[in-house]
């Protein structure tokens, strides 16, 4: 933010911000949100895309609140090491990587995030992790909140190879 380091430090000592990482810092009064762990993990991981169940909590979709903030890097990338937030890294290449991001601004910061209906397919795509009813539950929810296309569902299941997985579960949907 332009700040010099004296003035960060300064402000530190007094107790009007408190550090949450290296070179992170937040005011002492923040209203803390919901997705202040998706700031800070876009912070510490800027190559991270947030996905599976992160994705579903943010989308509104579901019931499930993870207690660690799901990420998807590609699979040549090194593992980050970040101590907070806990992270749960998932790996993805090619267009399952780069297809259906959408960048939201959240406390001035940009972050990555799955849009709801390439997030329905990752969770079929990793669904023996997150189980198969998580899957279905988000499935059945994103198609009745009108969320997401049939189209975009199929288009998103060929491009992370679980179409003839999810097509049952999607004919019984629609």
């Amino acid at each position: 933010m332009g700040i010099h380091p004296e003035l960060v430090r300064r402000l530190y000592a007094k107790g009007l911000l408190i550090r949450t990482g290296r070179g992170l810092y937040t005011p002492a009064d923040a209203d803390l949100t919901v997705h202040h762990s998706l700031v800070e993990a876009a912070k510490r991981v800027p190559h991270g895309i947030v996905c599976l169940l992160s994705a579903l909590s943010f989308h509104g979709l579901g019931t499930q609140m993870p207690h660690e903030v799901w990420l998807a890097l590609d699979r040549s990338a090194r593992r980050p090491r970040v101590d907070y937030p806990p992270l749960r890294i998932v790996r993805f290449s090619g267009r399952a990587l780069s297809e259906g991001v959408e960048e939201h601004l959240l406390k001035g910061v940009p972050v990555q995030i799955y849009c709801p209906s390439k997030t329905v397919v990752d969770c079929f795509k990793y669904r023996n992790k997150i189980g198969l009813d998580v899957a279905l539950e988000a499935l059945r929810e994103c198609w009745r909140e009108r969320r997401c296309t049939a189209n975009d569902l199929v288009t998103y299941a060929k491009v992370c190879r679980v179409w003839h997985v999810m097509r049952p579960y999607l004919e019984s949907v629609v």
